[in-house]
C-alpha cells in the first residue's frame, strides 16, 4: 500500500469536482470561506475546471470532463493533496474514465471526500494501492467555527495526529441552508454508539470500506477486484467501516446481502458503522441495528454502529487501505493507523 507525503505548512491544496461541484448555495459560499479560511493558515489553493461547475447530470460535469479534471489535478505538481467539493449521485459514471494504473504510477496524493467520492477513495486503494481519505469536503470548513473533526481532518493531511476519538455529540438536523451557509455543525444528539457484543473489543486489520450506495453498485463490474485485495493482504486481515446515505433499513440489509455474497467480507476482522441518514427508521421489523447484526452474525466477528462516519457529522478521517488498531469500551471509540 503507497501512503503519499504529507501536506506541508504553506503546502498546496488542490480542488476536484468528480461529484457535485460547489456552484449553487450554500455550497458556493461555505467554498468560498473555506478558501479564506485555508488562505489564512498559510496554505495556497488551486480550483480544478469543474470546482464551481453544474453541467452534469448528478455530477458536476459530463463523467468525460470529471474524469479528465481529476487526473490532471492528480497528477498536477502543483498540488500537494487533493480535496473533493462535495459528493454526489453519478460519480460512479466517471469511473469507466478514470485511469488507475496512471495513478498507480504517479506520486501519490492524498485524496479527501466522502459519499459519491467513495468510487475514488475506494477504488484508489482496491485499484491502483494508493491511500485515501473518506473525510469532509471542502465546503465544510467553511463554517466560520471549526468543528474539532476538522481540524482533525487537517491535522491527519497534516501528518500531525494518527489517532482520533469519537466526538461527545452530532448533528440529526442541519442549520446549514442558502441562508446560512457558514452554520456551524448543529450537534444536539449525544453519542450513542453501539455494539453487537459486551465488554471492550479491539480490532486490528486494514481498513476498507466506503458509502455502502456506492459499493454495492460496484460488485460484479470489471471495476470490481475486491476479493483480489482481500486475498492480497489476507494476512491483515480487514476492518471493514460502511455508511449509507439513500438505504433505507431494507435496502441496507439487501446490499450487506450483496456484498458478503460476493465473498468481500471473507477476511474480514470486524465492521465499523457510521450513522445512516435514515437514523431511527424501521420497516417490517428492521431497523439500522438489526438490518446490520442480522446480515453480519454468522460471520462471528464483532460490528460497532452510531460511529462517527459519513453523513450525519462530526465524522473521523478514516484513511481508506491503511493499517489500524481500533477499541470500543464504555461509550469511547479510537482508531490509530500504523502507515507502514
Amino acid at each position: 500500500m503507497r501512503y503519499p507525503d504529507f501536506l506541508k505548512d504553506n503546502g498546496n491544496i488542490g480542488f476536484v469536482a468528480p461529484a457535485f461541484g460547489c456552484a449553487s448555495e450554500p455550497y458556493k459560499s461555505a467554498f468560498d470561506n473555506a478558501l479564506k479560511k485555508l488562505h489564512a493558515m498559510g496554505f495556497g489553493t488551486h480550483e480544478g475546471s469543474n470546482c464551481r461547475m453544474e453541467k452534469g447530470i448528478g455530477i458536476s460535469n459530463t463523467p468525460q470532463k470529471c474524469a479528465k479534471e481529476l487526473m490532471y489535478e492528480y497528477t498536477n505538481p502543483q498540488n500537494d493533496i487533493l480535496m473533493s467539493c462535495g459528493g454526489g449521485e453519478l460519480m460512479c459514471e466517471v469511473v469507466p474514465y478514470i485511469d488507475f494504473e496512471k495513478i498507480k504510477a504517479a506520486r501519490p496524493r492524498w485524496f479527501m471526500g466522502y459519499s459519491d467520492n467513495t468510487n475514488f477513495t475506494y477504488l484508489s486503494a482496491v485499484l491502483s494501492d494508493t491511500a485515501a481519505v473518506y473525510g469532509p469536503c471542502a465546503p465544510a470548513f467553511g463554517m466560520e467555527e471549526w468543528h474539532p473533526s476538522l481540524y482533525d481532518a487537517m491535522d491527519f493531511l497534516g501528518g500531525r495526529k494518527l489517532k482520533f476519538s469519537n466526538y461527545d455529540s452530532w448533528e440529526i438536523e442541519s442549520l446549514k441552508n442558502d441562508k446560512n451557509p457558514l452554520a456551524a455543525y448543529n450537534t444536539t444528539e449525544m453519542s450513542c454508539i453501539k455494539a453487537s457484543v459486551d465488554g471492550k473489543i479491539k480490532i486490528s486489520g486494514r481498513v476498507i470500506g466506503g458509502c455502502l450506495d456506492c459499493l454495492s453498485n460496484l460488485i460484479g463490474t470489471k471495476f470490481d477486484k475486491t476479493k483480489e485485495f482481500c486475498e492480497k493482504y489476507k494476512e491483515d486481515g480487514q476492518i471493514w467501516f460502511l455508511e449509507a446515505c439513500d438505504l433505507n433499513p431494507v435496502s441496507v440489509r439487501r446490499a450487506l446481502w450483496q456484498l458478503k455474497n460476493a465473498g468481500w467480507f471473507e477476511n474480514a476482522r470486524g465492521f465499523l458503522f457510521g450513522r445512516s441518514m435514515h437514523f431511527g427508521e424501521e420497516m417490517f421489523g428492521i431497523d439500522q441495528y438489526n438490518a446490520i447484526t442480522d446480515s453480519l452474525e454468522d460471520l462471528g466477528v464483532p460490528v460497532i454502529m452510531d460511529l462517527d462516519i459519513g453523513h450525519l457529522p462530526p465524522m473521523m478521517p478514516i484513511v481508506v487501505g491503511a493499517l489500524a488498531d481500533t477499541e470500543f469500551s464504555d461509550g469511547k471509540f479510537t482508531i490509530e493507523y500504523k502507515l507502514s
